[in-house]
């Protein structure tokens, strides 16, 4: 993985290819190419290794007018980032960009005797099998490439063309996102619709299994097996601005202070204060199924899982009478799970292309249980897989490190539990705070955006030198923690770890030392005192402690406090979880890192 764009149309290419590959950045990525084909045949291929400003210096001394073409971002999979390795592969007249793992390329790559390979890649050896059928056979390069992905085993996102016939594109899709963008006598190809936004509007999304030829006005989509698919065209709803920094220095902070207004989509039309109720009409379930659920599982990766088992505290909360269980996708769809009757999985994601969370989702609709999805990319695998769902509509998120999914992802479990209950007969009076909560929560996240940031830049600047981080929690605020510790490591490099607070004596307190800082989350609540004691054995053995609270009166002799003005008591975790993203982010641009494109990491992490 990890960018595709191509194009065939009537304005130049090149321009497209870059522009694409430029939108598809904060995917990560470690090299780029784009090869063009004038109406000849002629090719012009050029990659580099690292960024894209690297391949547009090619560029300037290959300009050309060319019409078709396709283009590549690489996030390293087989061998090392390289010029070599970077996509697009060719082989004899063929050019190849993929997405995916060619699972089997060891074994075909011992089929294809004739061939003299030049880098590490999975890649060009699928090229190579390409190139066998075209040029072994009578096949249009269409047929070429059903034959050759009829013998892979693996995830593919493909786009192909060849100098033998510069006027058609051909893409497959088997676990990998590809997008059609249908323009004006133009055809625009990519992995990511964000890449075709003020291009077009209109698009088609291929499923898995699905071989499309392209053409500057035609698209003639067909199965494996070579039946033919009726194209579904699709409105891109993201808008330009959306995608744009909007005067913020990046991304990231850009995101994190958008929450009082992704969350406000999230919850709009959804909640009814007056009542004291919610409703979700996306996951399509009725009264009385709603009613029969005693099980429910929770399937997510990373920060997802995170929010999924934030979610899983609050609802246990209110239907005490559910099991609930959350689990890591990567994990979890290798297990031989039994999965009871009267249960509904909620399959967390904010691409909606998770290659774990879909293999788990998939698996699971194999034992006949409902899936709801808890997504943000609309039309993404995952939502169109899944037997109902709850879009999170808090736009796109452009930094590999997601931010405001998180809060919406957790509103809208929530959310999906309160109607769980509402309809099970709950009292109105143990959901009504519930309610009343999430429907001022998006007020309380500006106001306390507003009141804290300087602060906690200036506690960046102390913290920056430190190689190791223990971010620490009780209850609701323990996932908080294990966000907080995610986000510090994925883009500062700090070594952040979190741990339960009554985990602390049975064993993270051996790590207590002057290498070490740790974050305190201090929630007013039933296990308040309990933390409190915990920070007291940490502050005994001289620990460095920054302390997050609600509490006003809080005046243990910690070395920064953090104070939170909030009438929120249910949520307040959520409110102290800003801290930890804003603090990850100043500590970063403190070290001057790349905040929104760390290393070695991917936005959508299609492949396994």
């Amino acid at each position: 993985m990890c960018g595709i764009v191509g194009y065939i149309g009537n304005k130049n290419a090149q321009d497209f290819l870059i522009s694409g590959l430029k939108r598809l950045e904060y995917r990560g990525y470690d090299s780029a190419g784009i090869v063009t084909l004038a109406e000849n045949g002629d090719a012009t291929y050029l990659r580099a290794q690292g960024k894209i400003t690297n391949l547009e210096e090619k560029l300037l001394k290959n300009k050309r007018s060319d019409m078709i073409g396709i283009g590549h971002t690489r996030w390293a999979t087989h061998g090392e980032p390289s010029e070599r390795n970077a996509h697009p592969h060719q082989i004899n007249d063929l050019f190849l960009v993929h997405n995916g793992i060619i699972e089997n390329y060891k074994e075909l790559k011992e089929t294809l005797n004739d061939y003299d390979f030049k880098s590490e890649t999975d890649t060009e050896v699928l090229a190579a099998l390409i190139d066998s059928f075209y040029k072994n056979g009578d096949y249009p390069l269409s047929n070429a490439v059903v034959q050759a992905l009829k013998l892979v085993k693996g995830t593919y996102g493909i786009a192909v063309v060849s100098r033998k016939n510069p006027s058609e594109i051909v893409v497959a899709r088997f676990g990998s996102p590809l997008v059609i963008g249908i323009g004006n006598n133009e055809t625009l190809i990519a992995s990511d619709a964000s890449a075709l936004v003020g291009h077009t509007k209109r698009a088609i999304y291929l499923n898995d299994g699905e071989v499309a030829r392209v053409t500057n006005d035609s698209v003639e989509i067909k199965t494996l097996n070579a039946e033919p698919v009726s194209a579904k065209v699709e409105e891109i709803e993201t808008n330009l601005a959306a995608i744009q920094k909007g005067g913020y220095e990046h991304f990231l902070l850009k995101e994190i202070m958008e929450q009082p207004q992704s969350l406000m989509e999230t919850l709009r039309g959804r909640v009814n204060v007056e009542e004291g109720t919610v409703r979700l009409g996306g996951p399509g379930l009725s009264e009385d199924e709603l009613r029969r659920i005693k099980h429910l599982v929770i399937v997510g990766c990373g920060t997802a899982y995170h929010a999924g088992l934030l979610a899983s505290y609050y609802i246990e909360k209110f239907t005490p009478e559910i099991t609930i269980e959350t689990v890591i996708a990567s994990e979890y769809r290798y297990k031989e799970a039994y999965i009871p009757e009267n249960s509904v999985a909620l399959i967390v994601s904010q691409s909606g292309e998770t290659a774990d969370t879909l293999a788990c989702l998939r698996e699971i609709k194999k034992q006949g249980i409902k899936t709801i999805g808890i997504v943000n990319a609309i039309g993404s695998t995952i939502a169109r897989e899944v037997d109902g769902g709850t879009y999170v509509h808090v736009g796109p998120e452009i930094s590999v490190a997601s931010t405001k999914a998180f809060t919406s992802q957790v509103i809208a479990m929530v959310m999906f539990g309160l109607t769980i209950a509402q309809a099970k007969g709950v009292k109105k009076a143990i959901l009504k705070p519930y309610v009343e909560e999430i429907n001022k929560l998006p007020s309380e996240i500006e106001k306390v955006l507003n009141s804290v940031s300087g602060g906690i830049k200036k506690i960046a600047d102390t913290y920056k030198e430190y190689e190791h981080a223990i971010y620490l929690g009780r209850d609701t605020s323990y996932p908080i923690a294990m966000e907080g510790a995610l986000k510090l490591k994925e883009i500062s490099y700090i070594d952040a770890n979190a741990y339960a607070f009554g985990e602390l004596k049975h064993g993270p307190l051996a790590l207590i030392d002057d290498r070490f800082f740790e974050m305190a989350f201090l929630p007013k609540g039933v296990l308040y005192d309990k933390a409190i004691s915990n920070v007291q054995e940490v502050l005994a053995r001289n620990g460095h402690i920054v302390a997050i609270t609600n509490n006003q009166e809080f005046d243990l002799q910690v070395e920064n406090i953090i104070k939170i003005d909030t009438s929120l008591l249910i949520f307040a975790p959520l409110l102290m979880n800003l801290v930890s993203q804003l603090l990850a982010y100043y500590i970063t641009t403190a070290k001057g890192y790349n905040v929104d494109q760390p290393r070695n990491l991917a936005k959508s992490v299609t492949v396994e």
